[in-house]
């Protein structure tokens, strides 16, 4: 099968990988379209060391597994867990010690024509969502785990640092909360997106110092750390979205007399986000920036890795 395969932090068009065989409780997937994120152009850098078939955010048909699943579009959770170690036990699965992670740990991913998930990570695409509106869903989950995490109501002042790929979806999600809602970011066009949906939005270099209760930093670059922490206000949260390949370097003074709240934040639920796209809660037709076929799959990132660029879809 065709694949991009990732080793040495160099990306491969390969033709020549087996399909996959599921393992028992698994199902064999065969991908209809992924779409590349942050953490994808991350492992490039060596943000974690992996080598394979990369990509985690898909919609595929169930080509293998139990019958009244084949033929069904589906989308997966990324996390593989064991379901017997302490974290699966004390309902921390996506912490699974033992756990493989599609595209991105021990397990190949989604940009390919095949891939293999187990039973348990599967849900049901219903065919009122577009293959587009639900190649989002892994990222969309990830945006909704902010609000699992933290409470956000409309007394809540909240910035999000940068107006990319995943901040978008945070911002389009924390807007039906009713917070007090500011996004910034260096690129205008992006902002416009949110501007254009009511939403309040600025130039990163002008940000306010002491005055969020909650600031979200999505920007993937290591001085957004800095700039979130300076626009809190005593005793603020800050959550933090990026994955870094190189070393972040922080002052822990200032959060510690300051009293800041930090909370990393990862994978999100699935069930919450494809009801959110069905009911286009969450709009996202005009995030979509390109398409490639797989057999291009290099071109297309090297059009995301580009500065300004939103969502880059794989027709797999």
């Amino acid at each position: 099968m065709y694949a991009i395969w990732l080793e040495n932090e160099d990306l491969y068009i390969r033709d020549d990988l087996s399909v996959p065989v599921p393992a028992h409780n698994e199902v064999l997937i065969r991908v209809l379209r992924a779409g590349i994120c942050n953490t994808d152009l991350e492992l490039m850098r060596g943000y974690y060391e992996f080598s394979g078939v990369i990509g985690h955010e898909f919609v595929g048909i169930v080509h293998e597994g139990p019958e009244e699943l084949v033929g069904q579009r589906v989308v997966g959770e990324i996390n593989a867990v064991c379901g017997r170690c302490t974290n699966c036990l004390n309902f921390r699965r996506t912490h699974c010690i033992n756990r493989t992670v599609l595209g991105i740990q021990n397990r190949d991913g989604a940009f390919a024509e095949f891939l293999t998930l187990p039973l348990e990570n599967i849900h049901i695409v219903p065919p009122t969502l577009s293959i587009d509106d639900a190649t989002f869903t892994e990222p969309l989950a990830a945006a909704l785990q902010i609000q699992s995490q933290l409470k956000i109501t409309k007394h809540d002042c909240v910035m999000v640092l940068g107006a990319g790929k995943l901040g978008q979806l945070i911002a389009r999600s924390l807007m039906l909360t009713e917070c007090d809602l500011h996004v910034y970011d260096r690129n205008q066009t992006k902002l416009s997106l949110l501007s254009n949906r009511g939403i309040n939005t600025g130039d990163a270099d002008k940000i306010p110092r002491g005055v969020f209760d909650v600031a979200v930093e999505c920007t993937g670059s290591p001085n957004g750390f800095d700039i979130v922490s300076r626009s809190l206000r005593p005793r603020g949260t800050l959550v933090m979205k990026s994955t870094y390949a190189s070393d972040l370097t922080l002052d822990v003074s200032d959060l510690v007399v300051n009293e800041i709240t930090l909370i990393g934040s990862r994978c999100g639920p699935f069930d919450l986000a494809l009801d959110m796209l069905i009911s286009k809660q969450v709009e996202v037709d005009d995030l979509i920036h390109a398409r490639y076929p797989l057999s291009e799959g290099l071109g297309a990132f090297e059009l995301a890795q580009q500065s300004g660029i939103l969502k880059v879809l794989l027709d797999v």
